[in-house]
């Protein structure tokens, strides 16, 4: 038995100064007051004065850490597992993005193949699968080449039991009102994300049974006030769970606070969206790979053309690409540049074509 004592404690609905916890085995026995709570025959005790004590965090939305990526090889995700304990993470989703369909199965028979003996790390609860059902305007990162409608066939065999909890799509695609409803019977939590659906379009979505969103703002359709499209809808319908990135860098600070009024804590779920050179900005700041700035630094529309700087188009040929002006692209190429701290063109494609090679998976 272990006593924790002068803690201050967050429970889900109120805080708690000068708190304990008795923990019996695995299980929490009681929580409350330290003046209140006198410690048990036996009990071991830990002095937590000045120490914050919070329920261990589950994190929906992980691409990877440390170095490792979920999609490019998932063994490492016991190796991310066992060091993301020391930030307060004690279960999460391993989140493999739009890649080939052999990426999922390869994830899923990892999580479902029990835990390695010793194993002392965060809890994967099943796999997140952020693609390849999404829409290719909103696709941000995602590489376009493994973009596909939702089909039956394609999901074939996802459920819980066979590793797969949580799936984004855009809701309107194609083929993607049968595949939500499809998934949904078997207990899969369908997500909303990566989308320009219309508001209309994303209540059909959460009618066929889709009951989360994926980093609500980020790769979907504008919120305005006559057209709410994807973000209003998700703030509006009191039956949706909304991810939010809230780094200050994806959304504005005061987006922050809007969203959290409108949401509250129990429709607002924090996430990450950690990629594989997070925790590690020592150790590749300086070189020509630019994993730990692209998802945080970068808009959508930067990454796209960033992504094409590293396939050697031209600005001309971007342009055409995105059907905007070559002077918008040429902003955009400054704009990263400076985000990146680059100091040439020569450095831009460079660290452009490391990442392109980088984003491809093996």
């Amino acid at each position: 038995m272990l006593h924790i004592k002068n803690a201050t404690i967050h429970t889900p609905d109120h805080v708690i100064e000068h708190g304990s916890v008795l923990v019996d085995g695995p299980r929490i026995a009681a929580v409350g007051p330290a003046g209140g709570m006198p410690p048990a025959p036996g009990a071991a005790e830990i002095d937590a004065t000045g120490l914050l004590l919070v329920p261990g965090f589950v994190e929906l939305q992980l691409n990877g850490a440390f170095g490792h990526d979920f999609t490019a090889d998932a063994s490492t995700i016991w190796r991310v597992g066992e060091q993301i304990t020391r930030y307060g993470v004690t279960a999460f989703l391993p989140t493999i993005i739009t890649s080939p369909l052999e990426k999922v199965d390869a994830g899923r028979a990892l999580v479902t193949g029990g835990v390695p003996a010793g194993y002392r790390g965060a809890i994967p609860l099943g796999l997140h699968a952020e693609g390849p059902f999404l829409n290719p305007k909103r696709k941000g990162a995602h590489n376009a080449n493994y973009l596909c409608p939702p089909t039956l066939e394609a999901v074939a065999g996802w459920s819980p039991g066979t590793g797969v909890r949580l799936v984004t799509m855009a809701p309107e695609l194609p083929g993607a009102l049968d595949v939500i409803r499809e998934l949904t019977s078997r207990g899969v939590v369908v997500s909303t994300g990566h989308s320009d659906a219309t508001y209309d379009q994303a209540l059909a979505g959460f009618d066929a049974g889709a009951r989360y969103g994926t980093h609500l703002f980020n790769a979907q359709s504008s919120l305005g006030h006559r057209d709410p499209g994807l973000p209003g809808a998700l703030l509006w319908d009191d039956r949706m769970t909304v991810g939010f990135i809230a780094d200050g860098v994806h959304t504005h600070r005061s987006v922050i606070g809007l969203a959290w009024r409108m949401l509250g804590p129990r429709r607002m779920s924090l996430v990450s969206d950690a990629m594989a050179a997070r925790l590690l900005q020592k150790q590749v700041r300086g070189q020509p790979n630019v994993q730990a700035s692209r998802a945080a630094l970068l808009s959508d529309r930067e990454l796209e053309v960033f992504q094409l700087i590293g396939q050697w188009k031209t600005t001309r040929q971007i342009a055409q690409q995105l059907h905007l002006s070559i002077k918008t692209i040429e902003y955009y190429r400054e704009q990263i540049k400076r985000k990146l701290g680059l100091k040439n063109a020569a450095e831009l494609t460079q660290h452009a074509t490391a990442w392109a090679q980088r984003e491809v998976p093996k």
